[in-house]
């Protein structure tokens, strides 16, 4: 049997495109709050992923950038849990306290199965 140039030219599209969702990276989607947003103390952070995270390999850091009327030299960790969403792809950071006023940064590290770590970051402010 011989193949057409159709033929070839679609088996390449083909393995074009399941190469590329091989080596997909996990994007931010959408986090909660959202990022620069000002809000009331949140009980859990949640980052939503466009891939299926490890959890054995993801995680964050939460600190404290900032406090009304108080000067900080450093930021302030904040003590949380992270677990993994039932959908697989989201990342929920849970205070252990309630956060005081003052803004935030959460850093964060997110790994899917393509095994290559992804780095981001957001801020928001609590009231």
């Amino acid at each position: 049997m011989r193949s057409t140039p159709l033929l070839r030219g679609l088996l390449a599209a083909l393995a074009i495109v399941a190469s590329s969702a091989a080596l997909a990276h996990p994007q931010l989607l959408s986090s909660t709050p959202a990022d620069n947003a000002e809000v009331a103390a949140p009980p859990r952070i949640e980052l939503v992923f466009s891939e299926h995270l490890l959890p054995e390999s993801s995680a964050a850091r939460l600190v404290m950038t900032e406090m009304p009327g108080m000067a900080m030299d450093s930021p302030m960790k904040m003590a949380f849990k992270v677990t993994a969403g039932p959908d697989g792809k989201t990342m929920v950071i849970t205070p252990t306290q309630p956060l005081p006023p003052g803004t935030y940064r959460l850093d964060w590290r997110a790994v899917s199965s393509d095994t290559h770590p992804v780095t981001g970051h957001m801020s928001f402010q609590v009231k």
